[in-house]
């Protein structure tokens, strides 16, 4: 069987923590446009007493897995395969698409941050297909990529996606977990400090945002009873 993660960063506490954070970061482009704020978020909650990981499932990043060998079930069985790994209370952090494959995990809470359905992913990245391709001088249209991720694996905004991921994409939503808390980007109360980092064309860092999301998990963590 293959392993969950190739590759798992960690960063714990200077002592015995609190809890554990696994990180479940955006899908696909909107991975790197928010992982070093991500890691600057973890470090915080390390400063706050939580261990934090953030794995790379199979197909991302490290992983000797390629990303059309996989779909969205695999990501969800990795995930809940790394989760039970942790024998310290656990809270599972998903930010946008990271949220269509956290609810197998076997968790104390959930916190999320823009969760986003998988039609609305898989337009973004038809559409991104479609202009890309029009300033290449080729026509495509919503539908013809449709129809043609049904026969075969596409490539979208980079990435390489098997047909298996297009169809379960189109199809994922953001399934009810408790206890759950569900935040936003933005300023107000109860809003995390900070701008969509994954709306930005290039990977960003937003320390002021890190910071944000590790105190609000940390404070919603207590609230609860996870520590």
């Amino acid at each position: 069987m293959n392993a969950p993660a190739d590759h798992i960063l960690r960063i714990a506490p200077a002592t015995a923590p609190r809890a554990t954070v696994l990180v479940v970061p955006p899908l696909f482009e909107e991975a790197n446009r928010t992982r070093r704020t991500l890691v600057l978020a973890m470090r915080a909650l390390a400063a706050r007493g939580f261990a934090a990981l953030l794995p790379d499932l199979p197909g991302q990043n490290e992983s000797r897995v390629a990303l059309v060998e996989v779909d969205l079930d695999r990501w969800r069985t990795a995930l809940a395969e790394v989760a039970a790994t942790i024998d310290s209370p656990l809270i599972v952090a998903s930010v946008r698409g990271g949220a269509l494959i956290d609810h197998r995990v076997r968790a104390d809470g959930w916190w999320r941050l823009a969760p986003v359905g998988g039609a609305s992913l898989l337009r973004t990245l038809l559409r991104a297909r479609v202009a890309a391709d029009r300033e290449a001088g080729h026509e495509s249209t919503l539908e013809t990529l449709q129809a043609a991720a049904h026969r075969e694996p596409l490539l979208l905004a980079g990435n390489r996606l098997s047909p298996d991921m297009i169809a379960q994409l189109g199809a994922a939503a953001v399934e009810p977990v408790a206890p759950l808390r569900t935040a936003a980007p933005g300023a107000g109360d109860g809003r995390i400090a900070g701008t969509p980092l994954w709306l930005r064309a290039e990977p960003g860092e937003d320390a002021a945002m890190a910071a944000a999301i590790a105190a609000d998990i940390a404070d919603w963590s207590a609230a609860c009873g996870i520590s």
